[in-house]
């Protein structure tokens, strides 16, 4: 008995803490405050539809991923806060079509979004200029790009494909690049009048990769090295083939969230979760008493580490994903509805309270555990399957689901044990009923 009131001490401590970092890290400038969706705040929320049709297969996601790096990129580049670019298939009724998703917080002005993100990424090959290259590297820093790198008439549109090899005798990877005719005449031109001076690939105004040309290449083949590890040169074999044969996208739909709507949102959203769990943890003490109370600061602490969960996972809660938090609040109370119940049973069939709060547990496990299983299932169809806003509900909702199977089954138990009198009687009996009646 004692060791689970001082677990059930340790519990309140820990929810304490767990409250206050839930509490501290929503004031000022922190990693940890909370995500909102643009349906929550005020932002531009943008569709492109890629145009993958010209790829195989197996180069669809590759492609996806590059581009998706590149928009991110061109976000970042004008000071966006916590921009969202997401990569989204339209489901198996859709047709599967690849869509990128991009959320600017902040930016209501439509033309200023699409003006952030443009069009299609680019591939471009550029010399150093001579007059830089005795400079140091500190004073390098200082000169923008333009100043360092001066164009060539090189670009992705003449280059067929790269491809990642390792050395035979060192297992070193490189990677290789294959021109077209036409793009293996400029290549053999720019290498032949440029030896030793440092021929950088830009994607999209970045460099990606700054070799050497160490001889004239006349074959159009071409050999990048340089110290990669095997992630660093497949990540740049990808943005070299995804330039060269960049995906098109087209702007398809666009929406604007006022700061206004997003505040409402916000705000019926926090009052619909907290009269909620009052509500719940109200009506379980008034049915089923001293259980029912300790259900209900069980809840309490499941609400808290649910919200810590959120702020450590970086979930971006939506409308959507709060109305999956308050659902799943709802999953948490049905486990210790099916574990009282069975303990009244045993308590109707003349066990001892002890006894009956044991069984009940065993008994509602089976039940508990098919309800949870069934309803994460569920949350994990809807996750991989839906679009980005059934996403939210299903992300809220499937960690709910997870963290309500250890709500019921630890935290209640531990306080229904601590509180539970050590005599038994009338009184402690109807105290550890339900309803109307004992």
């Amino acid at each position: 008995m004692w060791t689970y009131r001082i677990n059930a001490l340790l519990l309140l401590f820990l929810a304490a803490l767990v409250g206050f970092f839930v509490y501290k890290t929503e004031l000022g400038e922190s990693e940890y405050a909370f995500k909102l969706g643009l349906d929550l705040k005020s932002g531009s929320h943008l569709v492109y539809h890629a145009d993958t049709v010209g790829l195989a297969q197996d180069e669809v996601q590759g492609a996806m991923e590059s581009l998706r790096e590149v928009i991110e990129r061109r976000v970042n580049l004008f000071g966006v806060s916590e921009p969202i670019v997401q990569q989204e298939r339209g489901g198996v009724l859709g047709g599967g079509d690849e869509r990128l998703i991009v959320e600017l917080p902040g930016v209501t002005d439509i033309e200023e979004a699409k003006k952030l993100i443009g069009a299609t990424p680019l591939l471009e090959f550029k010399l150093m200029r001579r007059e830089v290259e005795t400079l140091s590297q500190e004073e390098l820093s200082e000169k923008t790009l333009d100043e360092v790198f001066e164009a060539t008439p090189l670009t992705g549109r003449f280059l067929e494909k790269s491809q990642l090899v390792f050395e035979q005798n060192t297992g070193e990877p490189t990677v290789l690049l294959n021109f077209n005719k036409e793009g293996n005449e400029l290549f053999a031109k720019i290498t032949k009048e440029n030896v030793g001076r440092i021929l950088a690939i830009f994607l999209d105004g970045a460099p990606i990769s700054t070799p050497v040309i160490r001889q004239e290449i006349k074959d159009g083949n071409a050999q990048i090295s340089g110290g990669f590890t095997p992630k660093e040169a497949r990540n740049l074999m990808r943005n070299l083939n995804y330039g060269a044969l960049p995906v098109a996208i087209t702007l398809v739909s666009t929406q604007t969230i006022g700061a206004t709507l997003g505040d409402e949102a916000l705000r019926a959203g926090v009052w619909a979760g907290v009269v909620g769990l009052v509500l719940v943890m109200v009506f379980m003490t008034l049915w089923y008493r001293i259980p029912g109370l300790a259900s209900a600061v069980a809840l309490l602490i499941y609400a808290i580490l649910n919200l810590a969960l959120f702020k450590l996972v970086g979930v971006t809660l939506t409308a959507a994903g709060i109305a999956g938090f308050i659902l799943s609040m709802g999953m948490a109370v049905d486990g210790n509805v099916l574990i009282f119940e069975r303990a009244k049973e045993e308590l109707r069939h003349g066990k001892k309270l002890s006894d009956a709060i044991k069984d009940g547990f065993k008994r509602a496990w089976t039940a508990i555990w098919d309800g949870n299983v069934t309803a994460l299932v569920s949350a994990i169809v809807l996750f991989w399957f839906g679009t980005s806003l059934v996403e939210g509900f299903a992300l809220t909702f499937g960690l709910g689901v997870l963290l309500s199977m250890v709500s019921s089954f630890t935290v209640t138990r531990i306080f229904l044990f601590a509180i539970a009198p050590s005599t038994e009687g009338k009184i402690a009996r109807f105290l550890f009923g339900s309803g109307l009646r004992s």
